[in-house]
């Protein structure tokens, strides 16, 4: 390929948004000495953000305070759910779960320096050069196609945990426990479980059933894991956890093969 045929790097076209001057002044002057990143925009409030995001269809990442008089970032990043990227700027820790379900690139907790800014820029570079792939991906010639042949079942699956995929080995999970909004992930490789921002039902499809299985609206197992099986209840990773009824029939049939 010849140096005009070569792909020009991305840049990143931001806006900041932060109702104090100097915090604004701080972003954008971090955004312009960032050689992959553009300032395209810069408001003191998300009223205003909103406004002018309607005339820059091609920005693609905001950096955005989040207590704001009028409209919050938080209300904002949902407005524009469809829209730019977000990495939130703020000074208060209460809202990084917020920040989380709104599926936020990264979270910069005030005050930070430009060595903490980087981090979180080179995370959005990464997220921008992976997408830019995958839409370049189709454009390519399509491979002749191949004798049909059966896939191997696949032996992970892939985990949103802390604004990263994580890959987790299906025989690493013992158990997997429902919460409000996420679930926990309980290994058998670590004491910690992995907390991920999905239901237990999307974890429910993405389990083979020959290898795991509801047992409660909150609980799925492990089949390999378990260790006794009592009237209603199942031993696993030391936990005894319940077999509620609406899953009763189907954990009855497998407990009369595993006897």
């Amino acid at each position: 390929m010849s140096e005009s045929e070569a792909v020009a790097p991305f840049i990143i076209n931001c806006v900041a948004v932060d109702d104090e001057p100097l915090a604004l002044g701080l972003v954008c002057s971090f955004i312009e000495r960032t050689p992959f990143m553009r300032l395209v925009g810069r408001h003191e409030s998300a009223v205003a953000a909103l406004r002018s995001l309607h005339e820059r269809p091609d920005a693609h990442l905001l950096f955005l305070d989040i207590k704001m008089p009028d409209l919050s970032g938080l209300e904002l990043a949902r407005v524009l759910q469809y829209g730019p990227r977000v990495i939130f700027t703020t000074a208060f820790n209460q809202y990084a779960l917020e920040g989380f379900r709104v599926d936020a690139l990264d979270y910069l907790l005030k005050p930070f320096n430009y060595e903490e800014f980087l981090r979180a820029a080179l995370k959005a570079k990464a997220y921008f050069e992976m997408k830019q792939a995958s839409e370049a991906a189709p454009a390519a010639a399509p491979a002749p196609a191949a004798p049909p042949v059966s896939q191997p079942e696949e032996d992970h699956i892939y985990l949103k945990v802390e604004y990263q995929l994580v890959r987790v080995a299906l025989a690493d999970i013992v158990y997997v426990e429902g919460l409000k909004d996420y679930v926990k992930v309980h290994l058998a490789s670590q004491t910690r479980p992995l907390l991920s921002l999905t239901s237990l039902r999307s974890m429910e499809e993405k389990l083979p059933a020959g290898k795991f299985m509801r047992i409660h609206r909150s609980y799925i197992v492990g089949l390999g894991h378990i260790q006794a099986v009592g009237r209603g209840t199942v031993q696993i990773q030391g936990e005894t956890l319940p077999v509620s009824d609406g899953y009763r029939e189907s954990f009855d049939q497998f407990f009369s093969r595993w006897k």
